[in-house]
């Protein structure tokens, strides 16, 4: 047999091959392949064996993996990729006790974004997006889940969207896009919110016409948007054929995790303060909760999403870095997932199901990412570690040696000697 590419000498192989998100006690359970080897061709992958069965096969180039750990390329299920400027100042602010309230009545907090990402050209959004992905490529991240919400408006949530796909196009990454047009109620609308949705669901058409977002999701919360103005607003978008989302009991328990279950949305995301019937609606259900610990941690709050319960009683979990200007401002889900284990309660086995298959799942892509498997894209991450426990263990850092992206190197860490 004849490979572009064969990656041999692999101390540890995390396959990750499974055919549906894992649930429940399942997420514990890890196939480890050792002293493995990948053969890769036009992209994709091609084989996978022992080192030594790798002998036979005729490579045009041969990848020494020196004994590191394998694993699929991460995928990040929710992040605010597209979005103008940045929030700095306003840290300060809250170490100080500054109110969230007070800030957003200054002009801070989420209408500081949305007024420099209106303000910035469709060219700058998209550096700033591609500068973006570079990052999380240089983390292990090889699918990326994209939303709009900064615009709370149809000119601007279509920049978004359209800088997106455009994103999409010109990086390596898989992107996936969502409309999340229903992410605040702007100040012209606090009085008449449903007047907002309907505005936002406007849209709708146009954004499946020119394939500018499969998902769309709302923000379901006190202040924001009630269950029932949720529940009619997905229920438009899934009459036009969208998939759905949610941004769900997050600050409140308003019952989002249950409407994202009623609903069969494909994620019901943050759920920090999921009821306990929630929690067991989910697992029983096909909706994959994304957990966003990144956002807790940054804002310093001692209240995290009980994913040990969540999996305790049988729901698939996926966790995300929850990437925005505001509440979670890093790239690096290596870092989330050693919170996940910190905080969380996760398994080291539970938290590569989380960013690897489930998170695919939780974004469409089940059937293409987030698994090593003979047909699929190569894409694929070398790790400067051991074995799979090593990377949630030593936190804080990139522990990334080589990011393959269908079948090409995509980045290579550097020695500094």
């Amino acid at each position: 047999m004849r490979v572009d590419t064969l990656l041999t000498n692999i101390g540890q192989l995390l396959p990750m091959d499974n055919t549906g998100p894992v649930k429940g006690r399942d997420m514990n359970d890890l196939a480890i392949l050792e002293n493995a080897a990948i053969g890769m061709k036009d992209g994709k992958v091609e084989w996978i064996g022992t080192a030594e069965e790798a002998n036979d096969l005729n490579a045009d180039r041969t990848i020494d993996a020196k004994g590191k750990l394998v694993t699929p390329g991460l995928v990040e299920p929710h992040t605010h990729l597209v979005f103008g400027g940045s929030r700095e100042h306003e840290m300060a602010l809250k170490q100080q006790g500054v109110p969230y309230l007070e800030i957003l009545k200054n002009g801070g907090g989420i209408l500081a974004t949305v007024n420099a990402t209106k303000q910035a050209s469709y060219n700058d959004l998209l550096d700033k997006a591609l500068f973006h992905l570079d990052r999380m490529a240089m983390h292990g991240i090889t699918t990326v889940e994209a939303k709009s919400g900064y615009g709370l408006d149809k000119e601007t949530e279509l920049k978004q969207l359209k800088v997106a796909k455009a994103a999409g196009e010109n990086h390596p990454l898989d992107l996936v896009s969502t409309y999340l047009g229903a992410h605040a109620i702007p100040p012209e609308y606090k009085k008449d919110p449903e007047a907002f949705l309907d505005s936002m669901s406007e849209l709708f058409d146009q954004i499946k016409e020119e394939d500018l977002a499969e998902f769309v999701d709302i923000f379901t919360e006190t202040g924001v948007f009630t269950v029932d103005q949720s529940r009619r607003y997905l229920q438009r978008a899934k009459d036009k054929g969208f998939a759905v989302k949610l941004h769900a009991d997050e600050i409140d328990p308003l019952g989002g995790t249950k409407l994202a279950v009623e609903m069969g949305a494909i994620s019901g995301d943050h759920l920090a303060v999921a009821s306990d019937d929630g929690i067991s609606q989910l697992a029983a259900s096909s909706t994959i909760g994304v957990i966003l610990p990144g956002t807790s941690f940054y804002l310093g709050k001692d209240t995290y999403a009980r994913a040990r319960e969540m999996i305790d009683a049988g729901a698939a979990v996926a966790i995300s870095t929850d990437f925005n200007p505001g509440s979670s401002v890093t790239e690096n889900l290596q870092l989330i997932m050693s919170i996940a284990a910190l905080k969380l309660k996760m398994s080291p086995a539970e938290i590569w199901h989380a960013v690897t298959v489930n998170a695919a799942h939780a974004i469409g892509r089940g059937k293409e990412a987030g698994s090593i498997k003979v047909g699929r894209k190569a894409d694929i991450v070398i790790w400067d570690a051991p074995n799979y426990m090593y990377i949630p263990y030593h936190y804080g850092v990139n522990h990334v040696n080589t990011v393959i992206k269908e079948g090409a190197v995509l980045y290579e860490r550097q020695e500094i000697r």
